[in-house]
């Protein structure tokens, strides 16, 4: 029997791009079996109206946050797709890594696809090149030796190599240096390189999945050899562009600091007396990182950096339990007081908690779950019952659900949050 395949998007262009340079066109590997397109809706807070209305095996890879293609085989995802075009320094290499680490953490192979540089260009500033940070390289190499499940990353391809020291003199400058495919305009060369790289590793799933079944291929994805080396690629660009430096001192984790547990029960002390006491899981861990953002409460790209920093220093495991260290997430300017054996928080960005809880209120704007059956629309009965089996989890806003998600506790001048167990 012929299987069946529906590719899941966020824009039908890139969708009809993925297929047109994979086996997914290729009449001798499909049969008679045909591709159904179908979109992908990225929330129950944006998209009330049509976010139920997707397979639960759809769902389950979006409670992060979405990404922007997903190929299904016999009603189960087997690989999914982000692209972006964005300049990759700093934190904003990974601003969209939470949506890699969902589709890996529901055993989904993902492809990122990020431009090795951008041209940036500002008023009165000459045109540069923004470079990806290497450390995305060490943060999927952390999320594959855990899961055991692909998480590569390919370049978009561009003007790098050729006009790295002159970005002006690049022919692709208005589109900041970066390679274009002809056919379809908003998506990379075909004919590049890391393109050609990336349908080669598209094609190996397809085959292995429908040889072996979903889950049986599952298990030889990265013994392939073309998965295989597009993984020690990734480890090589990593040592290549990190020139020596310590990844320690590579953002965000130059933004995290560590510290006993204790001063951080110490602090939360003041939320604490004789009939409470903060938990045990945060206790049981010797040490702490606090992810400091000094700024005002927003999300990108801080859920994504967050989630990233889990993986890089935290995470030992296939879940937040399996951490050797907490994940505190900090909204404010962090000093550390070793003689009294505790943090203090200085409010510099207006950073308070009323921000993350206003938030979490917009949201409730989407709970049905405090409605009466008779006051329900018929079209709202089915969402309804997607609430009662997932609660409030896709109607919350994205940061929120990634920030309450990764972070055992969260910190502001003004407020604290965190779990028990």
């Amino acid at each position: 029997m012929n299987s069946k395949y529906r590719i899941w998007s966020s824009t039908n262009g890139f969708a009809e791009y993925i297929v047109k340079h994979t086996l997914l066109s290729d009449p001798n590997f499909l049969g008679s079996a045909a591709i159904e397109y179908k979109k992908i809706y990225e929330s129950d807070a944006n998209n009330p109206k049509n976010f139920h209305t997707m397979p639960d095996h759809i769902r389950k890879i979006l409670y992060l946050d979405a990404c922007d293609l997903i190929v299904e085989m016999d009603n189960e995802p087997i690989l999914s797709i982000e692209i972006t075009t964005e300049a990759g320094t700093g934190h904003n290499s990974f601003q969209r890594f939470a949506r890699i680490a969902a589709s890996v953490e529901n055993d989904v192979p993902a492809f990122y696809i990020y431009p090795e540089g951008a041209i940036v260009t500002r008023k009165d500033a000459h045109p540069r090149w923004d470079r990806i940070n290497p450390l995305i390289f060490r943060a999927l190499d952390e999320v594959m030796n855990i899961y055991r499940i692909p998480a590569l990353l390919y370049y978009y391809p561009s003007d790098i190599h050729d006009f790295g020291d002159c970005p002006e003199a690049s022919p692709n400058l208005r589109q900041k240096g970066l390679h274009r495919d002809a056919e379809f305009i908003d998506c990379p060369d075909a004919a590049s390189e890391s393109m050609q790289n990336m349908f080669l590793a598209i094609n190996r799933i397809l085959m292995i999945t429908k040889k072996y079944g979903i889950l049986p291929g599952r298990e030889k994805l990265l013994r392939d050899r073309i998965i295989h080396d597009q993984h020690i690629y990734m480890q090589d660009q990593y040592y290549q562009k990190s020139n020596g430096k310590s990844y320690t001192e590579m953002s965000p984790l130059s933004a995290v600091f560590t510290v006993p547990t204790e001063y951080l029960i110490n602090y939360l002390s003041k939320y604490t007396d004789s009939n409470y006491e903060v938990g045990e899981l945060i206790r049981s861990r010797q040490n702490t990182k606090i992810y400091q953002v000094n700024a005002h409460f927003r999300g990108d790209p801080y859920p994504g950096a967050l989630s990233a920093i889990d993986y890089l220093v935290c995470r030992t495991g296939k879940t937040f339990e399996d951490r050797d260290y907490n994940l505190v997430l900090l909204f404010g300017k962090l000093t550390i007081d070793d003689q009294h054996k505790t943090i203090q928080i200085t409010d510099e960005k207006n950073s308070t908690i009323n921000d993350f809880i206003n938030d979490v209120k917009n949201c409730s704007s989407h709970n049905l779950l405090t409605k009466n059956y008779h006051e329900l629309k018929n079209s709202e009965i089915p969402r309804y019952f997607m609430q009662v089996r997932y609660g409030s989890t896709y109607s919350k806003a994205k940061h929120i659900r990634v920030f309450s998600y990764f972070a055992d506790v969260i910190l502001f001048p003004d407020g604290s949050l965190w779990r028990d167990a």
